[in-house]
């Protein structure tokens, strides 16, 4: 059968479970513990067409990931393993995109409105600040938190589940003295969400896992489907995980798929718990099956990430093997500080480069976005184009936000951020007059219909009328979709001429999103997955750098999993940095630096290069003005260790130096820098 040729016999056995003579209803609980590299999305997608062949209706499959992009390859290579008359899975998308699906249908039942829109989280924040605001909390005589950092304590309590004084205490001990003005906060928040129809991201996954202990509407959902397949299960928060085991209590026809080794997003709420309880959720406990056969590194970088993860306290055992060998063992490498750490980079990419590996196949990854800064002015004096990832999604862009509230404000009229947004286009309109404006707005059929009697400022005048059209004809969908998204853009057009020096540059991004908008049958479907999971974009990185033939990767640990590249250079393998200096107060805090290290490690196929930079020149100290720290290795390497990593100094010693130092263990890398390196002292 075409969806089981070229699996090895671990992924063979994971597709097979509890399948058996075309009879697909008996598959009991099942954990595919998969290694990096190891074919997880191949051995998942096949799964998946092994239930379809044998009998499962596709209809009543139900797909859950963390990316609408992964959602959308699994689609696809299901379609193509399957026969051609095999109807496809139509219950594919991220826990957010099908929590938002769930709630249109189940709205009614569960007291929610289904018209309600969905705040991203610059949208969720700016409502946030606006309750502030009103309850006089940004007036406190004592630093209170901005509003990016209420969200976070807000969405930390809701997707972990743990009261607000435990989440201020382990995670935010600088807030905990406000911890009654938060819950004030936190409540008026709530309130003026529901007042005005909205959702946040996190109301999603609340409002379903609410969903599923209300026995009544729970067991609908159930029913609905025969097999829910989760991936990246490791990333899954408690709030998830909860949803996970009301869709299936007893495990029948449930798969996850994930990587403890893996788990790394804690500071999201996520829990490395929930993969390693899992098959004892179940009585008989879930069957676990673990890939070990990595496709994707040679076995020495295998070697040394085996080994770095084997210290972990808690874990599933597996080393990995990779059939791919090499003499090249990886390299840690001691630079004297972070400027040499930056040189050396830069110098190797060079040299790679030179040998016929692509910029584009080599990666910079670093704990924390300011430690690329040195890496970034060295590439930029060098000329050598370069996009880093951890910035803003497309979304996020002002330019599209604008935009996209329009349509936003049209679907739900009582939402005050995005109507602050659009109102505040207008010259002459700010705050206090677009409030005066928005309380024109009403329920009902034409809920801007006052609009066209208010009279704005002298400066917006000429311009009212038109964007008074607009939004009646949106609200009463004179105009069919994505026609009306072309009629936004031209209404826009002068607004955006006017706001952005560099329109030009920016208007690359409003095609964009007027192509991706033709791609929806609906603007309210259009608007959820835009918000749900926005193309990861910026008109930074689709300016310049992205016109270059080439260009090399920088990016955070974190936005790099589930990558690679053929080389791959980890900044800073220092304790202080991996670990974090802010990440070692709990052993759990620790596991999970541990884990990042393995994560950046494993994303290399063939070379790996990890930087010790001995100090840190730190600048404008208050007291002791600029001076050096110095660091150490970083503790998840021990010395018991070192002989899976080939040791290495740079800049390469003068002759007369190394003699007087000994011979040691470390190796000369001039050689193989084909002769582009200078001596230094």
């Amino acid at each position: 059968m075409k969806h089981l040729e070229g699996l090895n016999a671990a992924q063979r056995q994971a597709v097979e479970h509890g399948i058996r003579d075309g009879d697909a209803s008996q598959a009991g609980p099942l954990l595919v513990i998969a290694g990096a590299g190891s074919g997880k999305t191949t051995t998942l997608a096949s799964r998946v067409a092994h239930l379809v062949v044998n009998g499962a209706d596709p209809g009543r499959i139900l797909l859950l990931t963390f990316s609408r992009r992964a959602a959308s390859e699994m689609a696809r290579r299901v379609i193509r393993m399957v026969p051609r008359e095999a109807r496809p899975v139509t219950w594919s998308g991220t826990f957010h995109g099908i929590g938002a699906r769930l709630l249109r249908i189940y709205a009614q039942r569960i007291g929610l409105n289904d018209g309600f829109t969905i705040h991203d989280r610059e949208d969720a924040a700016d409502l946030l600040n606006l309750v502030r605001h009103d309850l006089g909390l940004s007036d406190k005589a004592t630093r209170f938190p901005q509003k990016a950092t209420c969200l976070t304590i807000y969405s930390h309590a809701v997707n972990s589940g743990l009261p607000l004084g435990q989440v201020l205490e382990r995670h935010f001990p600088w807030c905990s003295q406000h911890e009654e003005a938060l819950r004030r906060l936190f409540d008026g928040y709530v309130a003026a969400k529901q007042s005005q129809n909205v959702l946040d991201y996190d109301d999603l996954l609340l409002y379903w896992a609410e969903m599923m202990r209300s026995e009544g509407v729970a067991e609908d959902v159930r029913l609905r489907f025969d097999h829910v397949l989760v991936d990246e299960y490791q990333d899954t928060n408690p709030l998830q995980a909860s949803i996970l085991l009301g869709l299936k209590p007893d495990g029948q026809g449930l798969t996850a798929v994930g990587d403890d080794a893996q788990a790394i997003y804690g500071f999201r709420a996520a829990t490395v718990r929930n993969i390693l309880d899992l098959p004892q959720q179940f009585t008989p406990p879930a069957a676990v099956v673990t890939l070990t056969q990595s496709y994707r590194s040679t076995q020495p970088i295998l070697a040394a990430s085996n080994a770095v993860i084997a210290m972990a306290r808690e874990r599933f055992t597996k080393d990995l093997v990779s059939e791919r060998v090499s003499a090249q063992k990886p390299r840690l490498v001691t630079v004297p500080d972070d400027i040499q750490q930056a040189v050396y980079v830069a110098e190797r990419v060079l040299a790679l480069r030179e040998e016929g590996v692509a910029l584009k196949q080599q990666a910079v990854l670093f704990r924390t976005s300011h430690h690329s800064s040195l890496v970034e002015l060295e590439l930029a004096r060098r000329n050598i184009p370069f996009v880093k990832f951890g910035g803003l999604r497309f979304l996020e862009a002002a330019h599209v936000k604008d935009i996209v509230s329009v349509l936003r404000w049209a679907s739900n009229p009582r939402d005050k951020v995005v109507a602050f947004r659009v109102l505040q286009l207008f010259p002459g309109i700010g705050p206090q007059t677009a409030a005066r404006a928005f309380d024109r707005v009403t329920d009902g059929a034409h809920p801007f219909a006052a609009l066209a009697i208010y009279r704005p400022p002298a400066a917006a005048l000429a311009v009212w009328p038109a964007f008074i059209d607009l939004l009646q004809d949106l609200s009463g969908s004179a105009a069919a979709w994505p026609a009306e998204l072309e009629r936004v853009k031209e209404w826009f057009q002068p607004f955006f001429e006017a706001r952005y020096p560099d329109a030009q540059v920016r208007a690359g991004d409003i095609d964009q999103l007027v192509a991706i908008g033709g791609q929806y049958r609906s603007r309210e479907q259009f608007l959820t997955e835009l918000a749900l999971d926005p193309p990861e974009a910026t008109s930074d990185e689709a300016g310049p750098p992205l016109l270059d033939e080439d260009y090399l990767i920088l990016s955070t640990i974190h936005s790099a999993k589930g990558q690679e590249w053929t080389a791959v250079y980890v900044l800073n393998a220092v304790d202080g940095c991996i670990p974090s200096d802010m990440a070692t107060g709990r052993s759990e805090d620790i596991e999970e630096e541990r884990r990042l290290l393995y994560v950046a490690m494993t994303r290399a196929k063939d070379t790996l290069d990890l930087l010790v930079p001995q100090k840190f020149y730190v600048h404008q100290q208050s007291r002791n003005g600029d001076r050096h720290l110095y660091a150490s290795r970083t503790r998840f390497i021990p010395p018991a260790m070192l002989d899976r990593f080939e040791a290495a100094t740079w800049p390469v010693r003068r002759r007369q130096d190394a003699v007087a130092a000994g011979s040691g263990a470390n190796v000369d890398l001039k050689a193989r820098l084909g002769g582009m390196w200078k001596a230094r002292t």
